[in-house]
């Protein structure tokens, strides 16, 4: 698959219509060392730390290198699900998503009071499991609720490509909803893109640069294919807080944990319940349909 680079949004970052205008055009919009390190490397440290406890990151190495030879554990199985909830328990990971350069750009583009959907994800990705990578897919179909939706996408800490990034397909969101089939991979649905005469972007990143796109865009994970190297990252989701919600985006990602169990050890409640200041519109989740025979080649 050939990727064209990511257009940087630096030079119109404090120009309301002009991102607006860039956004509808491309479904996204990439800033590079928009947040400064210290903040990603605080996330990255947090992290590093209870992935060396539970003996996920090599000893003898440098931690926030996050260098494995641990057996790959994918989202879903037991042991994954206890580490992953030790990280939704950070209030550096949670805290990271209300940082004023995020929500200058979504008010930027939603132009209205904004909701931080409070399920924030974590993404732990292993080397050598290639077949676990994020398929093809609209954000749209998970969360529901609104289209009108901007993702966040941060690697906490440099990314190159090899590494396994993130890709865009440019222009994507003007297709609508696309057909879905079950795939493996983070979400376990891939959408139909083959008929998409579309561009796939991506590019290097650094520590501290940030990936926003639509709903309706689709993107994919690239492999990691570091051979021994943990990609870490984070997923924010930001709406217009009088647009409709999926009621369980108010809960923590996967479900295990209440809030109370996730504050238990923070130091502020600066970020706790911040969204029960707003009157929201909860709607439950619709059952997606699911193709079960798309063409090969998506």
């Amino acid at each position: 698959m050939s990727l064209s680079p990511l257009i940087k949004s630096n030079d119109i970052r404090y120009d309301g219509a002009a991102l607006r205008q860039q956004a509808h055009c491309q479904g996204y919009l990439f800033f590079p060392a928009l947040i400064g390190p210290a903040s990603i490397l605080k996330i990255r440290s947090d992290i590093v730390s209870i992935l060396q406890q539970v003996g996920w990151i090599d000893a003898d190495t440098d931690p926030l290198q996050a260098c494995t030879s641990h057996k790959a554990c994918v989202s879903g199985s037991p042991e994954f699900s206890r580490v992953y909830d030790r990280i939704q328990r950070l209030e550096s990971f949670h805290s990271l998503a209300h940082h004023p350069s995020l929500f200058h750009i979504v008010e930027s583009l939603l132009q209205a009071d904004v909701l931080l959907q409070p399920s924030n994800i974590s993404r732990v990705i292993f080397p050598s499991q290639l077949e676990q990578t994020t398929p093809p897919h609209q954000d749209y179909v998970h969360i529901q609720g609104t289209p009108n939706v901007w993702t966040v996408w941060i690697p906490l800490g440099d990314c190159p490509q090899q590494l396994g990034g993130l890709s865009v397909l440019v222009g994507s969101h003007h297709l609508g909803i696309l057909p879905v089939s079950k795939s493996l991979g983070a979400g376990g649905l891939r959408a139909d893109t083959q008929s998409a005469d579309l561009e796939w972007a991506a590019s290097p990143f650094n520590c501290g640069d940030v990936l926003f796109f639509h709903s309706h865009t689709v993107h994919q994970g690239l492999d990691n294919l570091s051979g021994n190297q943990l990609r870490l990252s984070v997923d924010y989701r930001y709406q217009k807080a009088n647009d409709p919600v999926m009621d369980r985006l108010l809960g923590p990602h996967q479900g295990r944990l209440t809030w109370e169990e996730v504050y238990a050890d923070w130091e502020s409640d600066k970020y706790q319940y911040y969204w029960q200041k707003f009157p929201l519109q909860l709607v439950p989740k619709q059952v997606w349909p699911i193709e079960t025979k798309l063409a090969e080649g998506n």
